[in-house]
């Protein structure tokens, strides 16, 4: 192939060519280094050598060993097959790219399963049942709360209702989320459909349950029939007792996030203004008993062993000072008891200040070190997002995945991105936020690599064809 061809089948110029060329580099050097990862486990290595040692015995089972253990070699050298190719290429378009991680995907949960069977098929002398073909059943809410790998969830339009825009942007990025979340006001009964979809899915549901209307918006805390007040007096008890009968009914786990951002000033459940004023006639300490008093009746109708309960107040970079601290931030604390997870809602969002570093820790470091201060709960990332304005977006969802593979962030479970594009009015003029992945060509190409990387422990699934 000619030199002329070369550049014109890679790129528009030489520039571009050479660019493509170091983020293909890149991929490469994820897929290897997550082949490392898979081929070096001791869990793996063990797994294999039993099925050898059982191929020399006499067992039974020794035949269903050595081919599992075949499996686990014929997938590896097809992993090690598709990590050649793009060696050979040495660069990538980005429809590669995601290809390359749906491939990866795909051999990974192969390779996983595979690995299932034969360290089933070594510990007991029962029959072997595969994964493939059985219906989709939700872990418990124990296995849940402490993953052995990170959520990668996601919010978008209509989705677990209607998975369209979803399916479209999982198959751009190659692989799927195994989280999904969902907001529902309390002026709707609890939606079963919602958490059965989203587990025929394999997705974990993550509702985030609001005390006023669905059709509320974000700035008008002035709500008094929802009030924190309103709700401890008993107004509301019947609702909330049939939605946490339903969900006991139901059966499956989900994680609810209730009134997040309480410790911001546009919600009706907020306490104050951070000047001394109440918001939505609600007093200092309301919010915890608004909460527990919730839990305590979930935990009445057995609706608790189902329900991660996920605390998220909001990251507190731009809030009033007074709510910046330590102090106000655990007031609003409901207790261990009360809370599973601790989560946050953060975004990479303009108007930006002067000399804001656009970085994973400015956006989120004294948040967390707020929660972890509180509590020594596991931290999920709950509502995300970077908008296209300012182009730091590819660098910020850079910095994001790095630093989730700093050991320092191990106690983080996972994230939600918010994969919209919302209009709305920021200090009080009208504009439009593209939080979306795939919002331009460099940052999706940027949560590729990150989502692939080994070291942020991210199992994938590989996205609907």
């Amino acid at each position: 192939m000619s030199s002329f061809t070369l550049q014109s089948w890679w790129a528009a110029s030489p520039a571009r060519a050479h660019r493509t060329a170091i983020a293909a580099g890149g991929l490469v050097a994820v897929l290897v280094a997550l082949s490392c990862v898979i081929w070096t486990s001791p869990s793996v290595r063990k797994a294999i050598s039993a099925g050898a040692q059982a191929v020399v015995t006499a067992d039974p089972f020794a035949a269903k060993s050595a081919a599992l253990a075949k499996r686990v070699s014929t997938l590896q050298q097809q992993l090690w097959q598709e990590q050649g190719k793009m060696t050979a290429l040495q660069a990538a378009s980005l429809s590669h790219q995601s290809q390359s991680a749906s491939q990866l995907a795909h051999l990974q949960q192969q390779l996983i399963s595979t690995q299932h069977e034969l360290a089933a098929a070594q510990a007991s002398h029962g029959a072997i049942t595969s994964d493939a073909g059985t219906s989709v059943t939700a872990p418990s809410k124990a296995q849940l709360l402490d993953p052995t790998s990170r959520y990668y969830g996601m919010y978008t339009q209509q989705s677990p209702f209607n998975y369209a825009d979803m399916n479209a942007t999982s198959q751009k990025v190659g692989v799927q989320p195994n989280l999904v979340g969902y907001f529902q006001g309390w002026d709707h009964n609890f939606r079963a459909d919602a958490v059965t979809d989203a587990w025929s899915h394999g997705q974990l549901p993550l509702l985030t349950w609001e005390s006023q209307p669905s059709t509320a918006g974000n700035n008008d805390p002035d709500q008094p029939a929802y009030s924190l007040p309103t709700i401890l007096s008993g107004q509301f008890d019947a609702y909330i007792q049939n939605y946490a009968k339903s969900i006991t009914a139901t059966g499956l786990p989900l994680v609810i996030r209730f009134d997040h951002e309480m410790n911001a000033v546009w919600y009706p459940w907020s306490q104050d203004d951070g000047h001394g004023n109440s918001i939505n006639g609600n007093a200092s300490g309301d919010y915890v008993k608004v909460w527990q008093h919730i839990w305590n009746i979930f935990q009445a109708a057995g609706a608790n062993q189902y329900v991660i309960w996920d605390w998220s107040p909001n990251i507190v970079n731009n809030l009033t000072a007074s709510h910046t601290t330590l102090a106000y931030t655990e007031s609003l604390y409901p207790g261990d008891r009360y809370v599973d997870w601790v989560g946050l809602s953060g975004y990479l969002r303009p108007p930006y200040s002067a000399g804001q570093s656009f970085t994973f820790n400015d956006t989120y470091g004294p948040s967390l070190a707020i929660l972890r201060a509180i509590t020594n709960k596991k931290i999920i990332l709950s509502e995300i997002g970077a908008s296209d304005t300012g182009g730091h977006k590819p660098a910020w969802i850079t910095s994001l995945f790095a630093a989730l593979a700093d050991p320092q962030n191990a106690d983080i479970v996972g994230f939600a991105w918010f994969d919209e594009a919302v209009t709305t009015y920021i200090d009080g003029v009208l504009g439009t936020n593209d939080w979306r992945v795939d919002s331009r060509p460099e940052a999706l190409a940027a949560f590729i690599a990150g989502l692939t990387n080994p070291a942020d422990n991210f199992v994938l699934t590989p996205a609907p064809s």
